[in-house]
C-alpha cells in the first residue's frame, strides 16, 4: 500500500461540512513516493498469482514481459491510471474502505481508458443495510483546470449521485468469479432488494496534479447542492510528468531485475 504520510506534507480545511486534504509531495522524500508507488502499480493490472504462475512455468523474462505488455506506453493514458491508482490506494489507506476490485485489469486494451465509475470503495456498516459505498472521480493533470474538476463533479452527481448500476453489476460479477460470494451478494442486495441511498453513499473527488487544486476543489463545494457527503483530496507534486514516468520505468525495472 502507498503510505502518503511517509513523503507527503498534508493540509486539512474544510467548506461548510466537507473536508479537503491537500498532499503536497515533499520533493526530498519524492523518490520514496515513487518507489511505494512503483511497488503496487503491478497488482492494479494484473494478479500477483497471475505472474507467480508465468514466472514458475516461463521464467522470469517472460514473466516481465507479460507485465509489461499489460502497462499502458501513452503518456496521457499512463498519467490517468496513475491517478486512479493513487485513488484507491488513498481510500484503503486513508479513508478506512475496502476496493475490493482493482479495475484497471480489465482493460479493452493498454492504451486506452476505461468508462464508467473510476473507483468504488466498499465498507460494511450494519445501520446501512450492510454497506456505505465511497464512488470515486481521479482526475490527473499536469495543470488541473476548473474544467477538468467540473467535469468530475458531474460524473459523481450522475445517477443521482449513487455508484452506477453496471460498475456495480461489475465488482459484483468479479468477486463472484473469485469465490467471495459473501460480498458479491451484499452489493446485490443493496442494489436490488434494499435500495442504496444518499445517506449510504460519500463522494470522493480526488486529483492528482502539478499544480496547487486548492482553489478549483474548494469553488467545487462552494456550489455543490447534494445531500451526499463530500471528500475532496488534492495530490500536488512539482514534476508531474517526470514522476509519472519514473514511477513505471521502476515498475518495468523491477520487473526485469
Amino acid at each position: 500500500m502507498v503510505q502518503f504520510n511517509n513523503w507527503c506534507d498534508a493540509a486539512d480545511s474544510k467548506v461548510g461540512t466537507h473536508p479537503v486534504r491537500i498532499l503536497n509531495g515533499d520533493p526530498a522524500r519524492l523518490n520514496t513516493g515513487v518507489a511505494a508507488t512503483a511497488a503496487v502499480v503491478p497488482n492494479h493490472y494484473t494478479a500477483e498469482d497471475r505472474v507467480a504462475g508465468i514466472l514458475r512455468r516461463l521464467g522470469k523474462t517472460e514473466a516481465a514481459t507479460f507485465l509489461e505488455g499489460k502497462l499502458p506506453t501513452s503518456k496521457s493514458i499512463r498519467s490517468g491510471d496513475l491517478g486512479e491508482i493513487l485513488a484507491a490506494e488513498w481510500i484503503v489507506t486513508q479513508a478506512g474502505y475496502e476496493v475490493p476490485i482493482k479495475r484497471l485489469r480489465w482493460k479493452d486494451h493498454r492504451n486506452m481508458a476505461m468508462r464508467g465509475d473510476d473507483v468504488i470503495g466498499i465498507r460494511l456498516n450494519a445501520q446501512a443495510n450492510g454497506l456505505l459505498f465511497l464512488k470515486t472521480e481521479a482526475k490527473s493533470r499536469v495543470s488541473l483546470s476548473a474544467g477538468v474538476v467540473a467535469e468530475a463533479r458531474a460524473s459523481l452527481d450522475r445517477d443521482g449521485g449513487l455508484p452506477s448500476a453496471h460498475a456495480l453489476a461489475f465488482i459484483a460479477d468479479r468477486l463472484a468469479e473469485h469465490g467471495n460470494d459473501g460480498l458479491s451478494d451484499a452489493i446485490l442486495d443493496a442494489q436490488l432488494k434494499h435500495g442504496i441511498q444518499p445517506h449510504n453513499v460519500h463522494h470522493l473527488l480526488f486529483t492528482f496534479s502539478g499544480n496547487n487544486p486548492e482553489a478549483h476543489l474548494s469553488r467545487s463545494l462552494q456550489t455543490y447542492v447534494g445531500d451526499i457527503a463530500q471528500w475532496s483530496v488534492g495530490l500536488r507534486i512539482e514534476g508531474h510528468a517526470a514522476f509519472v514516468a519514473a514511477v513505471f520505468d521502476l515498475v518495468i525495472a523491477n520487473a526485469h531485475h
